[in-house]
């Protein structure tokens, strides 16, 4: 087919908007043209010409061809020629769709009312993906509420969704979050009838729907969470009198969801009714009845706004420290104490670790937050997690100049566990310099990345420097550029001591795998003479009643001749904890491996077939 011919067929497209628009009417259900959002995944594109052959534009030869392809429509009249012209340009650019959607949202825009006409052109005469993306670049940085309709329609379209939902969201959130939601919940789904039911478009009671759903909302992500408070109109429902305990327990619960590192990034950062949602319910927290799953949630809250990314907020002068007086006040009042109270070692020793463990962490928690005195030096290293009952990690958070660390510079994960960190020494500064990993992202680092400084000692100071993270923050935005911290040397070892010191967040599985670990470490010859070798042991905060000791069968490692690429096996063995102090149930467990291979008791885990 000659340019021509393809130019003339193309002019015969009906463009992607008409298209979505039609098979939503034609569908079953109604669409966003009536206000409802369709179900599932998108309809898919119709077939498009591949790229032309030949080399790819990038970097600066792509911007500069982006910035051309649009000239006509930039910097000439509006008309369905000048249209026409631009479509064919950006259709016709040797770029990747994503390059060059990258190209416009990094675009100086001098006449942003010219740009905005030439997006709603594209979004609703465009043809081919690539222009209507253009558009919808634009759209995300200069849309007005007159193009939620269009958007609307286009979240239907695979490989223009994404896009669209981006533009939308600060135009129509409820909308964009219900879409968002509807997409990631599965039939199976506990949130599925929640999601159907707002789905529906008939006159609903969302406030009934939020009550209804699960009270604890464990296996709710950082970003189900906001879309479930921004799809309902959460702020909104919270104003209203009286006040439901109800209510007002969930929409603690989704704060605390959405400030979880868990799944790559906390979200409430980006819930543009954080602040005012986080007012409401501290402010209104008497009105819950004092109870263990009450008090771990508002604690939860409390931890976030101490030093996690709900501090992060944009907040008043003063307003997160009354925040926290407020919380403090409450959960020493009378009314609360019994909560925290330690029960009865008979009684206690009838309890589940599970139960023992979140007991522990209520008592330990609310001294952590509330009781200990502000820190004296830029730094203070806090070993903190929320509610155990989450599944969230036990994570060491480090408050530079009082703000938090890694959900500032890095937001990917949480902060690397106190054994790593702190039982390990790898804070304590000396001469020689040494690289520390503080955090993690959720995935691993060679998925997302890692926080990396340096720590060296010089002189009278002790200075974290060279630091290595991600170029970008989640969400886009660049990462900010660290300088070098320098802090007091006496001041420093102090904080570091007194944080290693501090072991009240363990509990009694973890504590056995600290000693298990350390034993095989100093006693290698325990696992060595298996032909394994220890790879860490740990208790997980999701299953604080076991003990995991993981290690790695590779033929040749008692006698040196291993390799790296030679055949390996990963086992897990896990120890249950039967109650028996952590010493007893370590010695037990190393008694074992003196006498019992123990490739024959563990769970092969991984490894090469």
């Amino acid at each position: 087919m000659s340019a021509r011919d393809e130019r003339a067929a193309l002019t015969d497209r009906p463009s992607l908007y008409a298209y979505a628009l039609s098979l939503i009417e034609a569908g079953p259900r109604e669409g966003p043209a009536s206000g409802a959002v369709t179900r599932r995944q998108g309809f898919p594109l119709p077939a498009e010409p591949p790229l032309p052959d030949g080399p790819r534009l990038r970097g600066k030869k792509g911007f500069a061809a982006v910035r051309a392809a649009l000239g006509p429509l930039l910097a000439g009249p509006d008309t369905p020629e000048a249209a026409e012209e631009v479509h064919r340009r950006l259709a016709e650019l040797p770029m990747h769709t994503g390059a060059v959607v990258g190209a416009v949202l990094s675009m100086p825009l001098d006449d942003p009312a010219a740009a905005r006409a030439v997006a709603r052109r594209l979004v609703r005469t465009g043809t081919l993906s690539k222009p209507v993306c253009v558009g919808l670049a634009l759209l995300r940085r200069l849309g007005e509420p007159e193009d939620i309709p269009v958007l609307r329609v286009l979240t239907h379209l695979d490989g223009l969704l994404e896009l669209a939902l981006t533009a939308l969201e600060p135009l129509d959130p409820r909308t964009a979050a219900l879409r968002r939601l509807d997409l990631r919940t599965r039939e199976t789904d506990r949130l599925r009838p929640f999601v159907d039911a707002l789905l529906s478009g008939g006159a609903c009671d969302v406030r009934a729907l939020l009550i209804g759903l699960p009270a604890d909302l464990r296996a709710v992500g950082p970003s189900p969470a906001r879309r479930i408070a921004e799809a309902i109109g959460l702020a909104a429902l919270l104003r209203r009198k009286p006040v439901d305990p109800r209510l007002l327990a969930r929409a603690a619960r989704l704060l605390v969801r959405m400030a979880s590192p868990r799944d790559y990034a906390a979200e409430v950062r980006s819930y543009r009714e954080a602040v005012e949602v986080c007012e409401l319910v501290v402010r209104r927290a008497a009105a819950l009845p004092s109870g263990v799953d009450h008090a771990a949630v508002l604690l939860s809250l409390a931890v976030d706004l101490h030093s996690g990314a709900t501090r992060l907020l944009t907040w008043r002068d003063g307003q997160v420290e009354q925040l926290l007086d407020a919380l403090g006040a409450l959960l020493h009042s009378p009314a609360w104490e019994g909560v925290f109270t330690e029960p009865d070692p008979a009684v206690e020793a009838d309890l589940s670790p599970a139960v023992r463990r979140r007991a522990e962490w209520l008592r330990y928690t609310r001294d952590r937050v509330f009781l200990d005195p502000p820190p004296d030096g830029r730094l203070r290293i806090e070993v903190l997690s929320r509610d155990p009952d989450d599944g969230d990690p036990l994570e060491t958070r480090f408050l530079l100049d009082g703000e938090p660390l890694v959900p500032a510079v890095f937001g990917r994960g949480a902060g690397n566990s106190p054994e790593y960190l702190l039982g390990d020494g790898r804070l304590r500064a000396t001469e020689e310099p040494r690289d520390v990993q503080l955090a993690e992202a959720w995935c691993t680092e060679g998925c997302c990345g890692a926080l990396w400084v340096t720590v060296v000692r010089e002189g009278d100071a002790v200075v974290w420097r060279d630091w290595r993270l991600p170029s970008l923050l989640p969400g886009g935005a660049p990462a900010p550029v660290l300088p070098a911290y320098r802090f007091d040397a006496v001041a420093y070892d102090a904080e570091v001591a007194r944080a290693s010191a501090e072991t009240r967040w363990s509990w009694s599985a973890r504590v056995t795998a600290r000693l298990v670990k350390e034993e095989l470490n100093a006693r290698r010859e325990l696992l060595g003479r298996w032909d394994c070798r220890l790879s860490y042991a740990m208790s997980p905060t999701r299953t604080p009643e076991t003990t995991e000791v993981w290690f790695v069968y590779r033929p040749g490692t008692f006698e040196g001749t291993a390799t790296e690429d030679g055949p390996w096996i990963q086992f897990r063995w896990e120890l249950p904890d039967d109650g028996t102090p952590p010493a007893e149930r370590a010695a037990a467990a190393l008694r074992r491996l003196a006498t019992e291979d123990p490739r024959g008791f563990a769970h092969c885990a991984g490894g090469i077939r």
